[in-house]
């Protein structure tokens, strides 16, 4: 369909689950695809299957918690394609027990990963697209972004964070044609990318592909239009 025909996007912790359903759907609607995650074997073989199907990609191995990593993803992507116009920031890890239960470099390790990896990830790719006067940035958050259950306190708290660092930089953009958003699914199928439609459908989690038609929706909307956050639930009775 050729939906982001032209586009530049990157997608990190694409080596599986939404961001690799992201980079694979992206790939086929037209747009040229920069795979990141600390799997690079992983990002590699997608790379293969977008570029079968008549695609653009390429893999860059990127740990989001490592500083200059993430700027020399961001310069290698427009030395390589020439520009940045879609930076989904989606590389994040679950962790911890309640809290009394989880130690110090739990919460390091989620906090490091999830939030100060976004941090990165937006200030580079904001930088550039200050540069190209505009551009999208799609933050991964979660329901347990909006919400906190018990056991989740650790990976809530830096989902949370992802929604303030969400708002705040979706506020500074609007004078650099910068959009910036949250998608904040509850349980996702994310072993299924590669199963069948019909085996996802008998499963009970939201199908990948469906966050990653979220993302094209928001990509593909009008200048005048904005979308600060979308929360995809289930209906499943725990949510």
């Amino acid at each position: 369909m050729n939906r982001l025909n032209g586009k530049v996007a990157i997608v990190t912790g694409s080596s599986s689950g939404i961001g690799k359903a992201m980079a694979l759907r992206f790939g086929e609607e037209g747009a040229k695809v920069v795979l990141a995650a600390r799997r690079h074997h992983l990002c590699e073989s997608t790379v293969a299957r977008i570029r079968e199907k008549g695609g653009e990609a390429h893999a860059i191995q990127t740990d989001v918690s490592d500083e200059h990593q993430v700027n020399a993803l961001i310069q290698q992507t427009v030395r390589h394609f020439g520009q940045l116009d879609i930076l989904v920031n989606n590389a994040g890890i679950f962790g911890g027990r309640t809290l009394v239960d989880t130690d110090t470099k739990t919460f390091d390790d989620v906090i490091a990963t999830n939030l100060r990896g976004t941090f990165l990830c937006c200030r580079a790719g904001f930088q550039q697209m200050q540069q190209q006067s505009g551009g999208l940035i799609i933050n991964m958050s979660s329901v347990a972004g909006v919400q906190a259950w018990q056991g989740t306190g650790i990976y809530s708290a830096s989902k949370h964070g992802i929604m303030a660092l969400t708002k705040s930089l979706a506020d500074e953009g609007r004078a650099f044609n910068i959009k910036v958003s949250a998608i904040c699914p509850a349980g996702v199928a994310d072993e299924l990318v590669d199963a069948s439609s019909e085996k996802i459908l008998l499963n009970e989690k939201i199908d990948p592909f469906d966050i990653a038609e979220t993302a094209i929706y928001l990509a593909r909307l009008g200048p005048q239009a904005v979308v600060q956050q979308i929360v995809i639930d289930r209906l499943a009775a725990e949510w």
